[in-house]
């Protein structure tokens, strides 16, 4: 892999010192190439939500290194100066609940993150409207989210994590809520988008529908991961 995507090697986390220590992450290898989807699965309490926040920029890793792109963010202590304006404009989130602004109509839902990175509020509000198109929820730019439906309030979700092209999407049960045709629905879009934007996309979820959808999955177990081959399946 090189140019894009993500590269982890060694990661570890530790909370805690001394006798109350404690190795959430024990050292983590994992790499997603640009264009891909990778499953993350695991019980709770292996160590899946501490990853995520680790690659999210949001705690500290202990130790070990991670590539984003071309760029070494972390090798024993974080490379990047600025965390937010990483997370902001490297790294987009998808979660389980969409967390829409409830003031914002969906247009400015998604435009808002290019606003703050400085884009010129048109030009912002461009961005948005081409990827809620791609989404087709174009026809709902206009609406409040409280006047979506639950998979209308996911799709702008991902424009709005993708709006900044960032190299990485974290996405963090973004199907739990859904039934199986609408979750079936958003892992077609991520994985459309993800050959589209040339995006690495880690999707961590307990969600058996979407587990066959995955070409390759991270098992973590005690803070450890191991790679397997997934099934692959073709959308239903």
């Amino acid at each position: 892999m090189s140019g894009k995507g993500i590269r982890i090697e060694g990661l570890r986390k530790r909370y805690g010192e001394g006798d109350t220590a404690v190795d959430a992450l024990k050292g983590v290898d994992m790499q997603v190439a640009p264009g891909e989807v990778v499953g993350l699965i695991g019980p709770s309490g292996s160590g899946k939500s501490t990853l995520l926040k680790c690659l999210g920029a949001v705690i500290d890793p202990t130790a070990g290194r991670m590539t984003l792109g071309d760029e070494v963010i972390y090798d024993e202590g974080w490379k990047v100066r600025d965390l937010r304006a990483l997370r902001r404009d490297k790294i987009g989130f998808v979660f389980q609940a969409p967390y829409l602004i409830p003031f914002l109509d969906v247009t400015d839902n998604v435009a808002l993150l290019p606003m703050l990175a400085g884009v010129a509020n048109e030009e912002a509000r461009a961005k948005a409207l081409e990827l809620l198109t791609a989404l087709d929820v174009q026809h709902r730019a206009r609406a409040m989210p409280s006047q979506l439906s639950g998979g209308e309030q996911q799709r702008v979700a991902i424009a709005r994590g993708l709006v900044n092209r960032p190299p990485v999407i974290l996405a963090d049960e973004p199907t739990a809520p859904l039934d199986s045709e609408r979750a079936m629905a958003v892992i077609r879009i991520l994985n459309d988008m993800a050959r589209k934007f040339e995006t690495a996309i880690i999707v961590v979820t307990h969600d058996e529908k979407i587990i066959p959808t995955f070409k390759r999955i991270y098992h973590i177990r005690d803070g450890v991961t191991h790679e397997e081959a997934g099934e692959g399946r073709e959308f239903e």
